[in-house]
């Protein structure tokens, strides 16, 4: 069954030394989520402020008891999905539990440390939105060099690429905060991929990158590995763009109006985004196909 985050099991730390209990809770992050769980058998009759409430009570007391309090989103579809593939009821406690858990869960915890819950669910359902995206990045990343003979090489070439390409952005584009997006389409299946990402400059390098940079990367290998046809587009903070077409595997520098045609209705009046010319980025490691 294919599941809606890109799993993948992680590796205990050995040695010595005391260990942090750890609890895991999963959250229904808005009422529509919560009244779907409620048919699922889930919560009772207390409505959503109630629950959100007693969640915050539950978590605070967890905290500061000096335990690690791990979270996640409680979505109804793939909560579903996991008591379905693990044969548990999903009005049974422990599928919940279970749920919020599960070690195939990609990426690092987002850790709870004693805020207001109505301050945290926007971080984390940012956090579950880039997870998704991680998830249907490296779909898209394993499908696009599963015809390779080579996949495994072609999957190392590209992700440098990227890496690459993302330390050329950085330094191109200076110091502060900027924007990246990405619009690409695939050149077999025609699957459009898109994404997002914050891009902060300081000394040249990108700093205090997350989960969004990180589905960022892995969507643009994606795109790359499938030698499809898009765009890349650096919105700096002086309101400039600077933009590349995707070609063949590869980002090329689009001239000023390149840029601006691919802004469009966005860059109307004087206070809109002016296009200009993408500055060269590091040219792909060639494999073999």
């Amino acid at each position: 069954m294919t599941r809606k985050y890109g799993r993948k099991r992680r590796a205990g730390c050995g040695g010595g030394g005391r260990v942090r209990q750890t609890v895991a809770l999963a959250v229904a992050a808005d009422e529509a989520a919560y009244a779907r769980l409620r048919g699922c058998g889930l919560f009772g009759p207390a409505d959503y402020g109630a629950y959100l409430r007693c969640t915050e009570r539950r978590l605070r007391a967890l905290h500061g008891h000096g335990l690690a309090v791990h979270l996640r989103v409680l979505e109804p579809v793939d909560f579903e999905d996991f008591c379905a593939e693990h044969l548990l009821d999903p009005a049974d406690p422990v599928a919940e539990v279970a749920y919020a858990a599960d070690p195939e869960l990609a990426g690092e915890p987002f850790a709870y440390t004693g805020e207001r819950l109505a301050e945290v669910l926007p971080a984390l359902t940012e956090d579950h939105l880039a997870r998704v995206r991680i998830s249907i990045g490296c779909a898209a990343l394993l499908a696009a060099v599963a015809p390779e003979r080579r996949p495994q090489e072609r999957v190392a070439a590209v992700l440098q690429y990227v890496s690459e390409v993302c330390l050329a952005l950085a330094a191109g584009a200076g110091d502060g905060g900027h924007r990246l997006t990405l619009r690409s389409l695939g050149l077999l299946d025609g699957e459009e991929l898109a994404a997002a990402a914050g891009l902060r400059v300081a000394a040249g390098r990108p700093v205090e990158l997350g989960r969004e940079a990180e589905a960022f990367c892995v969507t643009l290998a994606a795109a790359v590995a499938g030698y499809g046809s898009g765009e890349l587009l650096l919105h700096r903070a002086d309101g400039g763009v600077h933009g590349w077409a995707l070609v063949d595997g590869w980002l090329r520098p689009m001239s000023g109006p390149e840029t601006q045609a691919v802004l469009g209705a966005e860059a109307v009046g004087p206070a809109g985004p002016v296009g200009r010319a993408g500055f060269p980025l590091p040219p792909p490691e060639v494999t073999e196909r």
